[in-house]
């Protein structure tokens, strides 16, 4: 199987006007509704070009080929994910690791599965085009925001943050995979949110050490004052009674 190189995949140009980009996300769209109905086999550039309502010529300009297409939908269906998961770990910040764990798990499914259709077709298709400098590009961002994220945790901190945030990410993902694999019915999506928050969860709070809360330290405070003031009075007791 031949497969794209990434080089000969980026778009010819970058729309800069309204109009254009107007152009291009209707030959986005249309290239996912072909996919959809008529798989990859039958996509052609004729086809899209028919569905977005522009002349071959124009979609020429932008995209020189069917896996420059496939390519361009695929990186935008992989940008939206991209940001959804970073809205929430800035949304999520400074919450309870519980909080954190079943949120930002949540924003992940949400985001992979709005256009469940879409994210299995383009699953399957991304094989026949080398997306490495492009996953790559996307997991640095959900990893950096998810290490933020963490790290901001109100009542836990990690002994080793890094690991803890690839095993958190390896865990949604490999769900996500088996899910497009073997195509779930929507009442096992739905178990799934459940499930694999339970699963997420539970091992953040079982890696996590407990930060002490404001109260807590406040009474830690207060005992060891009170400590203090009471070993202080016994050894005024007894220097009081060596004077006798």
């Amino acid at each position: 199987m031949t497969v794209a190189s990434p080089q000969n995949l980026k778009p010819r140009k970058t729309p800069r006007q309204a109009r254009a980009e107007a152009t291009v996300d209707a030959i986005l769209e249309a290239t996912i509704q072909v996919l959809l109905s008529e798989g990859a086999g039958r996509l052609t550039t004729t086809r899209v070009a028919a569905r977005a309502g522009v002349s071959v010529g124009t979609m020429y300009q932008y995209f020189p080929h069917k896996a420059a297409l496939l390519y361009a939908v695929l990186k935008q269906h992989l940008d939206t994910i991209a940001e959804a998961v970073e809205a929430a770990c800035a949304r999520l910040r400074g919450e309870a690791i519980a909080t954190i764990g079943e949120g930002l798990v949540l924003a992940y499914l949400d985001a992979k599965t709005v256009r469940i259709d879409v994210s299995r077709a383009l699953y399957l298709v991304s094989a026949d085009l080398d997306t490495a400098e492009l996953l790559e590009g996307i997991w640095k961002r959900i990893h950096g925001a998810t290490t933020a994220l963490l790290a901001s945790a109100a009542d836990a901190e990690f002994d080793d943050l890094s690991v803890v945030t690839f095993t958190l990410l390896a865990a949604m993902s490999g769900a996500i995979r088996t899910v497009f694999e073997r195509g779930a019915a929507p009442s096992m999506l739905q178990d799934l949110r459940m499930q694999l928050t339970t699963m997420c969860r539970a091992y953040l709070e079982a890696v996590a050490i407990t930060r002490p809360t404001p109260l807590a330290k406040h009474r830690k405070v207060a005992v060891l004052m009170d400590q203090r003031s009471s070993q202080s009075l016994v050894e005024k007791f007894t220097e009081v009674r060596r004077q006798f």
